[in-house]
């Protein structure tokens, strides 16, 4: 979807049509990656971000059936590579804005699982969204597929207590199981570390420095309890 959205057609009249060509082209992309040893990471931040930029004209039910076809696609440019070698990140954006008008995970989560993808990462610690994660008690969730939900915020300079941190990996343990869970961040620091206005590079890793002690917490709470 953020290929189509940002890259126009001057030739082909259809989205539909431009999308095919576009995921034959990118699908030998893919491919050489995969075949490099590389694990594959699709970034797909339009799937949850371009509902109020490219679409806002429509409804969720129409948007989601765009966002629908655009998974199959990409199901297609990346059909003969193994499950455990792709990954999907999706976001409602990066940055630090409003976020009242984000379509939520309850409308999105049933197609995102559709992706034939090892893992899908998700914005989960931010206010707009870490309600979320009890809308994986619904969603049946294919074998194969990990979930990353983001534990710490990628907008702000607060540095989560790694406790905190546990008890948002707790919460989704409880529910998807901690064998499908991968504890992750809510998108990339890259471009906003080096902004101006952005998080601060010495905090960016303060705030992955809690991520891994909350995991440790996590995990050993995880351990207790089976043990």
């Amino acid at each position: 979807m953020i290929l189509t959205s940002f890259s126009i057609s001057r030739h082909l009249r259809t989205g539909r049509k431009y999308l095919e060509a576009i995921s034959e082209v990118m699908r030998r992309e893919y491919e050489a990656i995969a075949n490099a040893g590389i694990v594959l990471q699709l970034d797909c931040p339009d799937l949850g971000a371009s509902r109020w930029t490219f679409f806002a004209n429509l409804s969720d039910e129409e948007f989601i059936k765009i966002a629908e076809f655009h998974i199959e696609a990409l199901n297609y440019a990346t059909k003969s590579i193994p499950r455990e070698l792709k990954r999907m990140h999706v976001c409602w954006g990066a940055g630090e804005s409003p976020h009242n008008h984000d379509v939520p995970l309850e409308k999105l989560a049933p197609i995102l699982v559709k992706a034939e993808v090892g893992a899908i990462s998700f914005v989960a610690a931010n206010g707009r969204h870490a309600h979320e994660w009890k809308v994986w008690r619904d969603v049946r969730i294919p074998d194969g597929l990990k979930l990353i939900p983001g534990v710490i915020d990628s907008t702000t300079n607060f540095v989560e207590h790694p406790e905190w941190v546990a008890d948002r990996i707790l919460q989704y343990a409880d529910v998807v199981g901690a064998e499908n869970l991968i504890a992750g961040v809510d998108c990339g620091f890259g471009p906003i570390a080096r902004a101006s206005l952005g998080v601060n590079p010495l905090v960016v890793w303060e705030k992955l420095r809690s991520l891994g002690e909350g995991a440790k917490i996590a995990s050993r709470q995880i351990q207790s309890r089976v043990g």
